[in-house]
């Protein structure tokens, strides 16, 4: 009975995780369209990132998160990217799109998710990738966790912003339980006084939209994307 259930819960967030990514997409694709290039090249909350740079990284972990599951469809197991150097070679080159081009990438890139995904209940979502050592789930689940927390850096201080009222409860459950590795040992999330959302964002390095303290514990690394040694 505990396998059924474990298994029917993961089918449910694939599911979940499948239908808000291409709704982030979409929204993030709308709010794009609205901006000018000059708003592309203003700065993002990211340190030394501009705007473009965050939708050249959305770009790219979407491009990474495809290649595993073409991958997994082939048998094979390869690696999330060749090399950091490369990663960050790839965000600078795609940085300075137009807002046509990058409309283009990420239109282009949605398109060919929604086709390579496997149906939901595949036994292909177990297969091994080359994400931290885990499944092929566990890259639908990174591409959504991404495109989700990068809409909001990608279009701050624009107009229209997205904000983390746009992070759903089951996302902001999955990022508290992700992200609990950046605190200290002996604290959880549940320990931090404040809205749940304030919480999650807050663990994802954001800046919350209401306070939540002054004795907050300094937050590990975000997780890495290579497997755990």
């Amino acid at each position: 009975m505990t396998s059924s259930t474990s298994t029917t819960d993961s089918t449910d967030l694939v599911l979940h995780a499948l239908a808000d990514s291409a709704a982030a997409l979409d929204a993030l694709l709308s709010a794009v369209g609205q901006l000018t290039d000059a708003d592309l090249a203003g700065p993002s909350p990211l340190d030394g990132w501009t705007r473009g740079h965050v939708l050249s990284h959305v770009a790219g972990i979407g491009g990474a998160m495809l290649g595993q599951t073409q991958a997994a469809e082939r048998g094979e197991v390869v690696p999330v990217y060749a090399s950091q150097e490369a990663r960050n070679a790839g965000i600078e080159a795609g940085s300075g799109r137009t807002v046509a081009e990058h409309l283009a990438v990420l239109g282009a890139l949605g398109d060919d998710l929604a086709q390579a995904w496997p149906e939901p209940g595949s036994p292909l979502w177990d297969a091994p990738s080359g994400y931290r050592g885990g499944p092929l789930s566990g890259c639908l689940l990174a591409w959504w966790r991404e495109v989700r927390i990068h809409s909001v850096d990608a279009l701050a201080g624009t107009s229209p912003a997205v904000g983390y009222e746009t992070w759903d409860d089951t996302l902001c459950v999955h990022l508290r339980a992700f992200l609990a590795v950046r605190l200290p040992d002996g604290v959880s999330a549940d320990d931090i006084a404040g809205d749940p959302r304030d919480v999650t964002a807050w663990l994802a390095g954001r800046v919350p939209a209401a306070p939540l303290g002054t004795d907050l514990p300094e937050l590990g690394p975000w997780p890495s994307a290579l497997p755990a040694r």
